[in-house]
């Protein structure tokens, strides 16, 4: 694959527990290069969802990939991620940029506006998830960020269909989550497909 291509972002399901899907990822993670696992949550309470990251963590960090707590900076810290995801702009990205950069990654997601992602940019984040949820409208504007700034993107794919259009309009990062965890093939097929969408992709 071209260095310059873009790279996988796996993002779970809402995980209450681990159990059940450790072999799932363990089975997705096995299929690839992906760079980044993003853990998310159903349940509220600290303590299981540092049991959740504790047990899925290390599968990740074996493969080199770096494992991020999605809204949850004191869980990331405690529980041996690689950096925390926060959603929007606000006062709570600042906070979590002072708090773990440089050490930590800090991303930040769910920036649905050109104001919201230059704000996130201007903190000192890692990344920038963008996320108008047209189609359309987030080629756009992944093609606007790519030319003008310097920070990462992660661009959303719903479909596998829709990892090679990202890509090509300038995505850093192509974030899946249903189109791996639901195809019917399993995660490791799914998880080689999207890499070949990738593969002789230039941005």
């Amino acid at each position: 694959m071209s260095e310059n291509a873009a790279r996988l972002y796996l993002a779970t399901p809402a995980l209450g527990d681990s159990r059940d899907f450790a072999p799932l990822l363990a089975s997705a993670l096995s299929a690839g290069d992906v760079a980044s696992l993003l853990i998310r949550f159903s349940v509220e309470d600290s303590r299981s969802r540092e049991a959740i990251v504790r047990s899925l963590a290390p599968i990740a960090q074996a493969r080199g990939v770096a494992v991020l707590v999605d809204g949850d900076v004191s869980v990331a810290l405690r529980a041996g991620a690689d950096g925390a995801h926060v959603h929007g702009s606000d006062d709570d990205l600042f906070d979590a940029v002072k708090k773990l950069s440089p050490r930590y990654i800090v991303g930040a997601g769910d920036l649905a506006t050109r104001d919201e992602a230059m704000r996130a940019g201007e903190a000192g984040v890692d990344y920038v998830l963008l996320a108008p949820h047209e189609p359309a409208l987030l080629l756009d504007r992944v093609g606007w960020w790519s030319e003008l700034f310097n920070t990462p993107s992660v661009a959303r794919a719903d479909t596998l269909a829709d990892i090679a259009p990202l890509a090509r309009a300038g995505a850093d990062f192509i974030m899946i989550d249903r189109a791996v965890w639901d195809d019917p093939r399993g995660p490791d097929v799914a998880v080689v497909e999207a890499l070949r969408a990738l593969e002789g992709v230039q941005k």
